[in-house]
């Protein structure tokens, strides 16, 4: 049995077994359901939320943004991620996550999207390194609490050692960083060639580095470790339709029509309870295309499940659709 969760002094990172493999946060995909699935089927060392906007927190759409910052014991440690370009943002929006009892910061400098890097957060604190250092400090002033960075490893171009650099001025706890830049976006493989140099740099330092980009599984993770000397792993879209992808008995566990199916009705369960009057029910949907991934003869299944609206119409369908071999979902 797992011992629980303890965060001494707020180190916590420090204190994960390595190499440290973490759930990468997606913004409408690793929401507080998914999230407790996970963690019940195969908890990663550390979850991240949702990319939550500092600044929108110091607004007065802040209500609207709280649904993305619920979470549950048993995801710990969980660090909440923002993102944003106002320092002073960052200060009230970590002494939020202070009092919400979240066990870190992740801020976000990485996100290619067009509106993000428009409005000055997300990879276009790459161009900003002043004001990157400052989010940190600030958000960390605020918080108390240890404050991670994920990034990439340029803008338009590789910058690796001027902008890590840049970072360990402000000693983040961790940097994760995407090996592509915000121009390639994923038109490219991953470049883990450049690793190597921010491993170089980031060694003595007190800060982890962890790698994320491309990586299918635990066990390319662990080969990538091997072979690099990274801290640990970040691993992403591999999760769609695979809560088990950080259990040791992962390949066992989604080959089981039947654990897969009977998740799926959980997830969605969940996914109810939590976010009802917050979330519409066609959000999930995403994942239920995943879950159903390779299913033969589903092609009547994911019509019919693309019109339901709540959890007890996922099951029907998914019994019916499983009745002819004499399987039933209890």
């Amino acid at each position: 049995m797992a011992l629980p969760f303890t965060n001494p002094n707020g180190k916590f990172w420090h204190l994960l077994h390595r190499p440290i493999m973490a759930l990468a946060p997606m913004d409408d995909v690793t929401d507080a359901a998914f999230r407790r699935i996970i963690a019940k089927c195969g908890k990663p060392d550390i979850m991240f939320t949702e990319f939550v906007s500092a600044d929108g927190l110091c607004s007065k759409g802040k209500d609207r943004l709280m649904g993305k910052l619920i979470y549950d014991e048993c995801e710990r440690p969980i660090v909440v991620q923002l993102f944003g370009k106002n320092p002073e943002n960052f200060f009230k929006s970590g002494q939020l996550a202070h009092e919400l009892g979240f066990d870190g910061i992740d801020i976000n400098m990485g996100c290619p999207d067009k509106n993000i890097c428009r409005s000055g957060a997300g990879a276009a604190l790459i161009n900003a390194p002043e004001t990157a250092k400052e989010i940190i400090e600030m958000a960390r002033d605020g918080s108390g609490l240890p404050i991670s960075v994920k990034t990439r490893i340029g803008y338009d171009k590789i910058t690796v050692e001027d902008w890590i650099g840049h970072l360990l001025e402000a000693k983040p706890v961790a940097i994760t960083v995407h090996l592509r830049t915000k121009k390639d976006m994923s038109k490219v493989p991953a470049r883990w060639s450049h690793i190597a140099q921010a491993i170089k740099m980031t060694r003595g330092t007190g800060t982890l580095l962890l790698g994320n980009g491309d990586i299918p599984n635990i066990e390319k993770a662990n080969e990538m470790v091997h072979a690099t000397g990274v801290d640990g792993i970040m691993l992403g879209r591999a999760i769609f339709g695979n809560p088990w992808l950080f259990n040791a008995n992962a390949s066992r566990f989604s080959g089981d029509l039947g654990e897969k199916l009977k998740i799926m009705i959980e997830h969605a369960q969940l996914y109810e309870m939590i976010f009802s009057n917050k979330k519409n029910f066609r959000n999930i949907k995403k994942h239920f295309k995943a879950y159903l991934a390779g299913l033969p003869n589903a092609k009547g299944l994911r019509e019919k499940i693309a019109d339901i609206n709540c959890a007890d119409q996922l099951k029907n369908e998914l019994e019916e659709f499983l009745s002819a071999n004499q399987f039933f979902i209890v």
